[in-house]
């Protein structure tokens, strides 16, 4: 345990003195494997899928802020559908728009959710998103993290039913939008993660704000059960079909997730817990103090001694 707080410490250490360096990198990495991915689910626009173009906005990318990355990322999406669908295209622009002037102009520091969720999905664990937003973030964090459920949904919706989109000429523009809309909107699958992600949220965030001891543990454990929960019940009502095994494999893969990152942020002694009780004019305040677990990093010195011999001479 001692090792893996001096470990902790010292990984802080490094990010507190490379902390704009890292940050890039790590900007860098989630806009190429955005782009990538959907470059790879619906790159029907050859242009973007040059390595040279998305790779370039990627490392742009990376001294922008999520916000920003993600309006980027949503400008690519709709420009891939628009090669199969211009009314889908639209219709996803509508929304996007309306996200960003309702949420974003507000709360802009979330867009990385945007980003992650979709990505987490594509990787098989999405589950750990609820988790550590509810962990780290507040109600708020429900917002982003809906729409990238459905910016998830919407990718696999086109890259499903491309030839349908592409060969309905025949449809006249108004029954175009009532199908589309029909068809985004009747996913059931879609509309349980979003409550399923949504609930999970919203438990995580109330069990850990309460003074009880281990409510981050207990948080993690009662969020993942959640979302389970709400899943069980969709499949059961609206016969929704989600992968048994996948499901309980990203769930676990979810909590061990959540408790690494518990350790490195939330790491506290509850055997040390006091209770502090004073007042002043108007109240009486009673305060739970939690010490954090801290250890200082191991500061190895190697000093050199040269010892000489001394001789004793005879006499």
């Amino acid at each position: 345990m001692m090792a893996l707080l001096e470990f902790r410490e010292m990984l802080r250490s490094f990010y507190g003195k490379y902390d704009a360096v890292l940050t890039a990198v790590v900007k860098f990495a989630v806009s190429v494997t955005a782009f990538w991915m959907l470059n790879d689910s619906i790159g029907y626009m050859e242009k973007l899928k040059n390595p040279v173009v998305w790779l370039s906005m990627s490392l742009v990318c990376s001294f922008l802020p999520y916000s920003i990355i993600s309006f980027l990322a949503g400008i690519v999406l709709v420009a891939h559908i628009s090669s199969v669908s211009l009314e889908l295209a639209l219709i996803l622009s509508l929304i996007f728009l309306m996200v960003a002037i309702l949420y974003y102009g507000f709360q802009p520091g979330d867009g990385y959710l945007l980003l992650l969720t979709p990505l987490l999905f594509q990787f098989k664990i999405p589950y750990v998103i609820p988790l550590l937003v509810g962990l780290s973030g507040g109600l708020a964090g429900i917002v982003p993290v809906s729409c990238g459920v459905f910016v998830y949904y919407i990718i696999q919706y086109v890259k499903q039913n491309a030839g349908v989109l592409t060969n309905d000429a025949a449809l006249d523009i108004t029954q175009k939008y009532v199908q589309i809309i029909k068809n985004m909107m009747g996913n059931r699958v879609m509309v349980v993660m979003i409550i399923a992600f949504a609930a999970g949220i919203l438990v995580v965030y109330l069990i850990r704000t309460l003074s009880v001891d281990y409510a981050w543990h207990i948080a993690i454990v009662a969020g993942a059960m959640t979302q389970l929960m709400v899943i069980f019940v969709g499949d059961f009502m609206f016969d929704v079909s989600v992968p048994m095994v996948e499901m309980l494999i990203g769930m676990i893969a979810a909590m061990i997730l959540a408790a690494v990152y518990n350790f490195f942020v939330f790491a506290v002694d509850y055997s040390r817990t006091e209770y502090i009780q004073f007042q002043d004019d108007d109240y009486y305040y009673y305060v739970k103090a939690v010490p954090k677990i801290t250890v200082s990093a191991p500061d190895v010195k190697v000093q050199k001694i040269n010892s000489t011999r001394n001789r004793r001479r005879e006499f």
